[in-house]
């Protein structure tokens, strides 16, 4: 299988350029990657072991540099990226991070004095001053409703009210508006039934309040999913639960009205989960995915309500687990599962 791979896709042309292999991170799953405007910085991740390694690639040259001193090894973790750091924090059994600062090649850790409990598989997102950090499994048969919020200038954490916020869950999305954090879908597990979501919230950091969204018209309850936000609505596409299997519809949510509207699903990509989804500004690209691992996408206008398929030539192999970033111009996709348990 092929290892260390990845994809440029620039949407305007439909087309793909694969990434260099030379100087690449090891092949790698549930790992994180963030765009700093000029490099996608990719770290951490599961390729057998729990890496601790990462990698900063320039598209303009298609070439690879690897990061340096960074936090213990781990995957299921989660990223932002902050004008000029990349935070990372938490994953299995852990709650401590680091600041990892691309020009300088240099990680400092962050604080774990009121940090969350540990976790994986939960959200966090940028709001301009801090990361917010939300749900997730603690490994220990604990789904959570906390979270936190972390000032990587002073190295603090405040926790998140409970309040009002949505119920405990895992494999829920999460998006940045410019005031408010919306969190929606997602998983549960009492021990002995299962239960997938169609709930979500709106928390405002700045007076650590929660509003519940709208169940009506929202798409069904599902987890593993992707929410991008479009700058008036938050867009959640495919995901999967068990009564379902996976879903090739989603919704269109606006926060000011607290409505949903339905996605179309004609000429949408096939139904999937676990796949990646990036905002380009007028469209939102959607690609890979679980079952059975598709090296397909589609590019959908929530403006007319349309998809129109992303090429498959000279597209990397299909995958699931991956990431993907927008530069500004392109979407780039790497890493991965194939589908067999393997790193890609």
């Amino acid at each position: 299988h092929d290892l260390n791979t990845g994809g440029r896709y620039d949407p305007a042309t439909d087309t793909w350029t694969p990434t260099s292999t030379t100087g690449a991170p090891s092949p790698r799953y549930d790992h994180t990657a963030v765009w700093t405007g000029n490099l996608l910085v990719v770290w951490g991740g599961y390729g057998g072991s729990r890496h601790d390694t990462g990698g900063r690639y320039d598209p303009v040259t298609n070439t690879w540099t690897p990061t340096s001193a960074t936090p213990s090894g781990r995957y299921n973790l989660s990223a932002v990226w902050t004008g000029s750091l990349m935070v990372v924090w938490g994953g299995y059994g852990l709650i401590d991070g680091g600041r990892y600062e691309p020009a300088t090649d240099t990680c400092t850790p962050t604080a774990t004095t009121a940090a969350p409990s540990a976790r994986y598989d939960h959200t966090a997102v940028w709001t301009g001053h801090r990361m917010v950090v939300w749900g997730g499994y603690d490994g220990d048969s604990n789904y959570l409703n906390t979270g936190g919020s972390y000032d990587p200038v002073t190295d603090t954490w405040t926790p998140t009210a409970t309040t009002g916020a949505p119920s405990a869950r895992n494999h829920h999305s999460a998006v940045w508006t410019g005031s408010l954090m919306v969190v929606w879908g997602g998983y549960f597990y009492d021990g002995s039934s299962s239960y997938f979501y169609d709930t979500g919230g709106r928390y405002d950091p700045l007076t650590d309040t929660w509003t519940p969204t709208s169940t009506t018209g929202a798409p069904s309850t599902r987890s593993n999913h992707t929410a991008v936000w479009t700058g008036s609505l938050m867009v959640v596409w495919g995901g999967y639960s068990y009564s379902s299997g996976t879903f090739d519809s989603g919704g269109r949510y606006d926060t000011v009205t607290d409505r949903w509207t339905p996605t179309s699903t004609t000429g949408a990509p096939s139904a999937r989960s676990d796949h990646t989804a990036v905002w380009t500004g007028s469209l939102m690209v959607v690609w890979g995915g679980n079952y059975p691992y598709p090296n397909t996408g589609g590019r959908y206008d929530p403006a007319n309500d349309s998809w129109t398929p992303t090429s498959t030539t000279a597209a990397p192999s299909g995958r699931y687990s991956h990431t993907a970033v927008w530069t500004g111009t392109g979407m780039i996709v790497w890493g991965g599962n194939d589908g067999q348990g393997r790193p890609i």
